[in-house]
């Protein structure tokens, strides 16, 4: 008798406290809810740029497209 065969014939099977297809169901849903997460916050550095633009014009921000260097 091999030793994987003699492991499993000493294993207990452990009952699932859910039937087997609803483990993919539920990572499904919360992949799902995560994605509608996601998707609600396309675009809102996009919304709110002209705030951002007015702040660093205030301040005395460098322009992001010269190429003096910086970080």
């Amino acid at each position: 008798m091999s030793f994987v065969s003699a492991v499993l014939t000493e294993v207990e099977h452990i009952a699932l406290p859910l039937p087997i297809i609803a483990y993919p169901m539920v990572a499904a849903v919360l992949f799902l809810a995560l994605g509608v997460v996601l998707w609600s916050f396309r675009e809102v550095s996009n919304r709110h740029s002209g705030k951002a633009d007015a702040y660093a014009a205030a301040h005395g921000a460098h322009d992001p497209t010269s190429s003096t260097g910086g970080h």
